[in-house]
């Protein structure tokens, strides 16, 4: 199984507050922890919203939205990648995390990706072989 764990964003990611040393040192210490055990398939920081957009789907149309975007509680400052036996296994690996905001109050979100066979017959024969060719071109884009 693989989950995304969501870092929820805060007043100071948004604000472009870089991390201190010591986190960025507790961060590489816990991502070696995943990379050693198996577990981590991918994990990056965000830069603020500022720097970002939406494009929002309205019928046919695209809306673009440039940041800053003002919900911080809904936005996202990182992300990891976890491969794992099951949710509990990646929430026992989630509180190991070392809080991603100090001195204030942080929150990570599990989240479960989906699998091809998640999706049934509706995700064909043709369809999974597109899905593995797109995999390996990404592996070999590595």
């Amino acid at each position: 199984m693989r989950f995304m764990i969501i870092v929820k964003a805060s007043k100071d990611s948004e604000a472009g507050v870089m991390p201190s040393e010591k986190l960025l040192t507790d961060m590489g210490k816990y991502n070696e922890e995943l990379v050693n055990a198996g577990i981590m398939l991918a994990g990056e920081g965000l830069q603020p919203s500022s720097k970002g957009a939406r494009v929002r789907f309205v019928g046919d149309k695209r809306v673009v939205t440039e940041g800053p975007f003002s919900e911080t509680h809904q936005l996202i400052a990182g992300f990891w990648i976890w491969k794992v036996k099951s949710k509990e296994e990646a929430l026992e690996w989630a509180k190991r995390c070392p809080n991603p905001m100090p001195g204030t109050e942080a929150e990570l979100e599990i989240r479960q990706i989906f699998e091809g066979e998640d999706f049934g017959a509706e995700f064909t024969p043709e369809l999974r072989q597109q899905e593995e060719r797109i995999r390996v071109k990404l592996e070999v884009q590595k």
